[in-house]
């Protein structure tokens, strides 16, 4: 492309690499004197290499655009090793199981000979996959593998040989049973995790029948036919039973994984998938937006402008990273909607501290008017930037920037402001996972009050600080950690939890390292969704 827009941009009849002639001694000939083009070429020629420049400028920058946009950064990694996934592997097991034991067969009849036969109600009665394999494979699949299993079924016959008319059940076996099939997984329209592709390889090595009886000589005649027309109607059920427990019910699974849903009635989250998962031998890695929103208004969020979060550790089952972005979104969004502000009035504002405040402000309100001296005080506390969060090896801290608004509160008449001063302060911030919620309970470290009117006014507030600094502890503390507690749910299917959790803090994000546990069995959350009976849960606070 870049070889025709040269080509294109050439004036017609120009040799950009070709001299004038030369003499036979070398010098150039006389060069003919130059025509001036019409005014409109001249025109169409300039209007023709600005085209030309503004082409060859995008083709320069067309391998950097294409890497920035791709290039986004994720607020939040899941990584999955193979420890975990020998505890899906487990719990996948007994599900496949439970398959297949509902496989069905359709009667079938027919005649060999002198011998009429009639076969019905075919089940499995017993099924042995222990040697099983669940492993990793790179590009996007993961392997699920059945050696040398064996399953057993019973079914009615009714035989017809002459005169002689025979009625029953028999039992038989299919041995060496190999099952190899292979999933997809990739990020779907929504970004949501999918099995996208299923393949499926079934095979039963051998398969024979016990007969009895008067007749079993008969029977054993008839057993090979029998037996092998079995082996080929069980073999052709076990890949589509299959096909659809992965295509359908645990799909059904990944539809409980939140996505985009709201937190509370102010904010939500995003989950979704930025890229398909990263799948090596002993890994699966799944990169996710990681960002929270104000419902009011979607589109207004915070830009990704934080490191990456990083995951090199496989010794546990699971290991969550979480980026400063996650966080800063959510106190973002949390700005955005305008609920990180609180008033303390009448029995709340501590007498301590309400005596202190009203000797501070004493010559102020003995100027008021006498009906309002009297009045309980008030406290109007309203952040007034986006919180910010930092994340070092030390820890996790939240800094915030409010105004503290001082007033008399006459009854049924308006507010009376005795100061306005602006409030700093540092908390400290510890995260815990317990469930699937990840929590965060914060502590006040560094408090710092200072008046919006004048220098003289903040060395009089300086006494203020301490009782302040203690209310804030008490009064609003309890408060911002009640609402944490109840958490944000971690995008993992229902019915899967996470315990033994350890967290690490590192520059720019933290990660935690932690085991899984099945709170509920596949069968049963599958079953909750096989007959819609409404949504999936819209709410990712857990």
């Amino acid at each position: 492309m870049r070889a025709a827009t040269l080509l294109f941009c050439t004036p017609r009849g120009a040799n950009p690499g070709a001299t004038a002639p030369r003499g036979q001694d070398g010098t150039r000939g006389e060069e003919r004197p130059e025509q001036t083009p019409p005014r409109d070429q001249r025109s169409r020629a300039s209007a023709t290499m600005v085209l030309c420049n503004s082409l060859l400028l995008f083709l320069l920058l067309l391998p950097f655009l294409g890497t920035a946009a791709a290039a986004a950064t994720p607020g939040f990694k899941i990584r999955m090793t193979a420890k975990g996934l020998d505890l899906v592997k487990q719990e996948g097991l007994r599900f496949v199981e439970q398959e297949l034991e509902n496989i069905t067969i359709a009667d079938f009849h027919g005649k060999e000979g002198q011998f009429h036969y009639n076969i019905s109600k075919v089940r499995v009665t017993h099924l042995h996959l222990s040697a099983s394999d669940l492993r990793f494979e790179p590009k996007q699949h993961l392997a699920f593998n059945i050696n040398n299993g064996s399953i057993s079924l019973r079914f009615r016959r009714q035989l017809l040989y002459w005169f002689f008319y025979d009625i029953g059940s028999i039992n038989t076996s299919a041995e060496g049973v190999h099952i190899h099939t292979q999933l997809e997984l990739s990020k779907d329209n929504s970004g949501r995790l999918k099995i996208s592709n299923f393949s499926c390889n079934a095979s039963i090595g051998r398969m024979h029948a016990g007969f009895s009886g008067t007749l079993r000589k008969v029977y054993e005649f008839l057993g090979t036919f029998l037996t092998t027309g079995m082996r080929y109607l069980l073999n052709q059920q076990i890949c589509p039973v299959l096909n659809h427990a992965g295509l359908v019910l645990i799909n059904s699974l990944l539809d409980t994984v939140p996505v985009r849903n709201p937190v509370d009635d102010h904010i939500g989250i995003d989950y979704s998938l930025l890229k398909n998962p990263v799948v090596t031998s002993d890994t699966m890695d799944l990169d996710f937006e990681g960002k929270f929103f104000y419902l009011g208004d979607e589109n207004k969020t915070l830009p990704n402008l934080a490191v990456e979060p990083v995951v090199l550790e496989t010794e546990r089952m699971v290991y969550l990273a979480v980026s400063e972005y996650f966080f800063d979104s959510a106190l973002f969004s949390y700005f955005q909607a305008g609920v990180l502000s609180m008033e303390i009035a009448d029995e709340k504002v501590p007498k301590d501290l309400e005596v202190l405040l009203r000797a501070t402000f004493f010559g102020s309100i003995v100027m008021m008017n006498p009906s309002v001296v009297d009045a309980p005080l008030m406290l109007r506390l309203r952040v007034s930037l986006p919180p910010s969060c930092a994340i070092k090896a030390s820890g996790m801290s939240i800094s915030v920037t409010a105004t503290l608004n001082i007033f008399l509160a006459p009854v049924d008449q308006p507010l009376v402001q005795l100061s306005s001063m602006t409030m700093e302060a540092r908390l400290s911030a510890k995260v815990i996972l317990r469930k699937k919620a990840l929590q965060v309970l914060m502590d006040l470290r560094r408090f710092r009050i200072y008046s919006n009117q004048s220098a003289l006014e903040s060395l009089a507030l300086i006494p203020l600080q301490g009782p302040l600094k203690t209310l804030l502890q008490l009064t609003i503390m309890p408060i911002i950690n009640e609402r944490t507690k109840k958490g944000v749910q971690i995008p993992l299917p229902e019915g899967m939890d996470f315990m033994k959790e350890v967290v690490t803090y590192h520059k720019g994000y933290l990660t935690i390292g932690a085991d899984l546990h099945f709170s509920k069995g596949l069968r049963e959350v599958v079953e909750k969704y096989r007959t819609p009976q409404g949504p999936p849960p819209t709410s990712v606070a857990a």
